[in-house]
């Protein structure tokens, strides 16, 4: 009876097969990552010269991932206290959340001071930007259309369109001087429609290296005044820019004293160098503490059935780091450190140009900052690059400024100077 019920019950196997190969038939294969192309490519290069002048993380003078000093110190603490491995809350561990916000808005700012804000701990700066997609989707009622400068971090776009909001663009840079294009960016936020969102980078703008001068913010924050529009700010490099957390938060303090209140998601992947920890953070700045509150208890049922709780380590190190004085001190000197070494590597590729004898103006690199750099370079130049030499970048001629090291940066500039003369 036994045997024949089994036999009775058992699917034949071509019927499992049609079933198996009818649910997800209908999936077309994506598109591959842009960076991960590179990465892929350059790993199977055997040239010993080849460079990846692709990847968005910091590389110290010989090329190698660098762990800071100061993260070191902090795990070293954490490991001596035998902490346990609870379940953070859902808005994450508080003394991380209330540095964050004070290193983004100031110690003494007025926001932090009255209360009038609420940070929480998100999953790195992705996640960070998702959860404030999110937020705005459900709770800012005035637009769906949020506005991006063209061009922009790449994530940026299928984040805020896959959290159900509209992507636009406004001008933002100048292929011709490989610079910021003030007109256009002036001229287009003045157009956009009252009561849209609108994105900035704080600094270090991704994928171009250009800011907006100091002048040139407070005239961007006049018309977004102006116009009413919602400012978004994403800070992926605090500190990683210029090597100074108050001139690299500038653009944002700024908008708050002129009576902005703006969300902002920050990272800890470059300044900290915690890129696999996944460190990062959201704020909403608000009317007054009460209103806080009400976004804060918001922002944690939007939280809960995402992720339930950001992750425990990266949180503690960081906090670890920003709220003791010795490891904050040396922390600042270490991320200096870092800016110094890459804005050095830009004056010196700009360098080895002109002694290579390029008759090219290469003086947008030195005025670039941050990780990356638009070079200028046309997709066939970068094409020639990748098969003559083995250099490896994105087809819109963007580099990672921290795979050059003094080692490598006169074969850069011999090889640039090979496909633009």
């Amino acid at each position: 009876m036994a045997l024949q019920t089994s036999l009775r019950f058992r699917p034949s196997l071509g019927a499992l097969g049609a079933r198996a190969s009818s649910w997800w038939s209908h999936v077309e294969m994506g598109p591959p990552d842009a960076i991960l192309g590179v990465t892929e490519a350059f790993k199977k290069d055997t040239n010993p010269k080849k460079m990846n002048l692709g990847v968005g993380a910091y590389r110290d003078d010989n090329g190698k991932p660098f762990v800071l000093s100061s993260v070191r110190k902090a795990e070293a603490q954490l490991a001596a206290k035998h902490l346990d491995k609870e379940y953070l809350p859902i808005g994450g561990l508080a003394d991380f959340a209330r540095a964050s916000a004070q290193l983004a808005l100031g110690d003494n700012a007025e926001v932090v001071q009255s209360g009038r804000y609420v940070t929480v701990q998100t999953i790195s700066g992705t996640g960070s930007l998702r959860i404030g997609a999110n937020f705005l989707q459900r709770f800012y009622k005035f637009s769906r259309d949020v506005y991006l400068p063209k061009p922009s971090w790449g994530n940026h776009t299928p984040i805020f369109r896959d959290a159900g909001l509209e992507v636009k663009g406004y001008g933002y840079y100048d292929p011709k001087t490989c610079g910021f294009d003030v007109t256009n960016a002036l001229a287009d936020i003045s157009k956009i429609p009252e009561q849209s969102i609108i994105l900035f980078h704080a600094c270090a703008h991704n994928p171009t290296g250009v800011d907006p001068r100091k002048e040139q913010w407070k005239e961007i924050a006049a018309i977004v005044k102006s116009r009413r529009l919602f400012p978004f700010f994403d800070m992926a490099y605090q500190g990683f820019a210029s090597g100074d957390i108050d001139r690299d938060a500038w653009a944002v303090r700024h908008f708050i004293q002129e009576g902005h209140n703006v969300v902002l998601s920050q990272s800890y992947a470059k300044n900290m160098g915690l890129y696999g920890e996944r460190v990062g953070a959201f704020t909403v700045v608000c009317s007054d503490a009460d209103e806080a509150k009400r976004v804060e208890s918001q922002l944690k049922i939007l939280i809960r059935p995402l992720y339930s709780n950001p992750p425990l380590n990266g949180a503690r190190i960081a906090a670890a780091i920003l709220n003791q004085p010795e490891l904050r001190s040396e922390w600042l000197q270490e991320v200096k450190g870092m800016a110094n070494r890459i804005i050095s590597m830009r004056e010196q590729l700009v360098s080895n140009l002109k002694k290579e004898g390029s008759i090219h103006s290469w003086q947008h690199i030195s005025d670039q900052i941050g990780m990356f750099c638009f070079t200028g370079l046309r997709p066939e130049q970068v094409e020639r690059l990748m098969k003559e030499f083995s250099i490896y970048m994105t087809k819109d001629g963007r580099i990672s400024v921290a795979g050059v090291t003094s080692g490598n940066v006169g074969y850069l500039a011999h090889a640039i100077h090979q496909v633009t003369k």
